[in-house]
């Protein structure tokens, strides 16, 4: 059971049990098409249809500043997660980490083989569903001992979490107590590329705050 805390204090109650990760979910056409460019640029064929609501082990979903990847081909994508926890709803800022060499021949196995960090701290959605077009993912790689700014855009570029939920429950299960999703990514500037440290940050400028975490990335070794 992870352990999730809010700015007021309350310390939301309940398992992840079930973990979707929401993939091509851009709003703009043009925008989902560069994310399947600069994918296609290290090799993952493109979606069947847009979006496509991935699963993966809810266990893979981790609070800790240190995760260990098979392999150094993994990097990160900051992206907004919706959690169902008891009954209630709940905003966090996570990286859904993808090993991009197994993603050249398989998203599905490629999601599910890396750990899904998230930040402790979340947000209720009622809070920031007034003004969700306002929010802002941002973060930062270091690549080679070198801090730079890896990916910043508005949440506006993606879709609805309305739309989401409901392509959810059209094709799969109820958005019930228990399931997390990851809502989509912005695209990363300069190209996706590995990182040993990743920082992933949702900025509220209406209510001035921001959600972050940060990890490290313990490479293991791939022994043939």
């Amino acid at each position: 059971m992870l352990s999730f805390t809010t700015p007021d204090g309350a310390a939301p109650k309940g398992d992840v049990r079930t973990l979707v990760i929401a993939g091509w979910a851009g709003r703009d056409r043009a925008a989902v098409q560069h994310h399947i460019d600069e994918l296609a640029a290290v090799g993952v064929a493109p979606p069947s249809s847009v979006p496509l609501y991935y699963r993966a082990a809810a266990a893979c979903l981790t609070t800790a500043p240190v995760v260990q990847m098979l392999g150094a081909e993994g990097s990160g994508e900051a992206e907004a997660v919706l959690l169902d926890l008891g009954g209630s709803r709940w905003i966090g800022i996570g990286s859904d980490h993808t090993d991009r060499k197994v993603e050249s021949y398989s998203v599905a196995v490629s999601k599910q083989m890396c750990a899904k960090p998230i930040g402790q701290e979340l947000w209720s959605l009622a809070k920031v569903a007034p003004h969700w077009d306002e929010l802002i993912l941002r973060s930062y790689a270091t690549i080679g001992g070198e801090r730079v700014l890896y990916q910043e855009g508005g949440v506006k570029t993606l879709l609805p979490l309305d739309t989401l939920i409901a392509g959810w429950e059209a094709n799969y299960a109820p958005f019930a107590p228990g399931t997390a999703m990851f809502c989509g990514t912005v695209g990363a500037i300069g190209g996706i590329r590995p990182s040993t440290r990743f920082e992933v940050f949702l900025e509220d400028p209406v209510l001035k705050r921001t959600l972050s975490h940060t990890y490290e990335v313990d490479v293991l070794p791939v022994i043939a």
